[in-house]
């Protein structure tokens, strides 16, 4: 009976050291807990990633898995990023990573002694916890609830590019734009406001409209780049954002996140009513973007 026991125990043994040394998919793992939602860790890792080394182009398997994958010296190291809500308002972070090349010899020594590999992974996350604190101190994000955008005709402006790139976007469209609006006398009839027409997740790019609300008129002056059209009225999920409009899509995956935990259907086409103008510069907490995302159609 003894030896029978024994067989086993040594069996079960050498299964958990076979996975240990040869199937186990990381050599080390880091967490912590974070203040902030899934998509704000999404955007800050990308962000931090320009100050790395990068060997490969990052892998991105929806908002909260990201895979990273760095050069240090003559190691070939993976990050990969799960980011888990627990909250409204913060997140467990964990990180698997895996030195590509010296993955078996960390495995045995980690669990006798501090490695290099240990030592560079705590630094290196400290140094991005870090690094997202300070983003976080440089905006705020605040959930209203249902609500309604009302039709309004608009001039417009199509654009297209990386959403990091729509704050610069407006600021290089205002003047021609508003120019436009008040050389040919037309009546403004709102606040300046953004309509995403297509988000791709997966590469941070967008499509949008830069619209001024203007009153209808028979006559209209003629341009080969502003439009004109009519925003049909929307209920959407509201939130309010302050900051600086460069990182005003973190409302975006606030909205996305807040609909998930309340089982509310969303379309990924979030529109931002901007009330203060980034060329006048001035305390970016103090910016206001009312950010909507509008529901699903039940019949859709």
């Amino acid at each position: 009976m003894k030896r029978k026991t024994s067989l086993v125990l040594f069996a079960v043994l050498s299964a958990a050291l076979v996975w240990y040394l040869f199937i186990k998919p990381a050599d080390y793992l880091v967490s912590f807990t974070v203040n902030t939602f899934p998509g704000t860790v999404n955007q800050t890792i990308k962000d931090w990633e320009k100050n790395m080394v990068v060997d490969a182009p990052l892998k991105e398997l929806g908002i909260r898995n990201i895979e990273q994958q760095l050069k240090f010296g003559d190691s070939i190291v993976t990050y990969d990023w799960n980011i888990i809500p627990l909250t409204d308002s913060t997140s467990k972070v964990k990180v698997h990573i895996k030195d590509l090349d010296h993955s078996l010899m960390n495995k045995i020594m980690i669990p006798f002694t501090s490695t290099v590999i240990e030592k560079r992974s705590k630094k290196n996350l400290l140094n991005f916890n870090q690094y997202l604190n300070e983003h976080l101190k440089k905006f705020r994000v605040k959930i209203v609830g249902e609500d309604e955008l009302k039709s309004t005709y608009c001039a417009y402006l199509y654009v297209k590019g990386l959403q990091s790139e729509k704050a610069f976007g407006m600021m290089r469209d205002f003047p021609f734009l508003s120019g436009f609006v008040k050389e040919n006398g037309l009546k403004v009839n709102g606040n300046p406001f953004v309509e995403i027409t297509k988000w791709d997740m997966a590469s941070d790019s967008i499509e949008y409209n830069f619209c001024f609300p203007i009153l209808k008129q028979d006559s209209l002056p003629m341009n080969k780049e502003i439009k004109y059209k009519n925003f049909e009225s929307k209920k959407a999920l509201k939130a309010i954002y302050n900051g600086n409009y460069i990182t005003s899509d973190r409302a975006w995956y606030k909205l996305l996140d807040y609909a998930e935990m309340n089982a509310i259907n969303l379309e990924k086409t979030p529109i931002e009513v901007f009330q203060n103008n980034p060329n006048m510069g001035g305390n970016e907490l103090e910016w206001i973007a009312e950010v909507y995302m509008p529901l699903k159609q039940s019949n859709e």
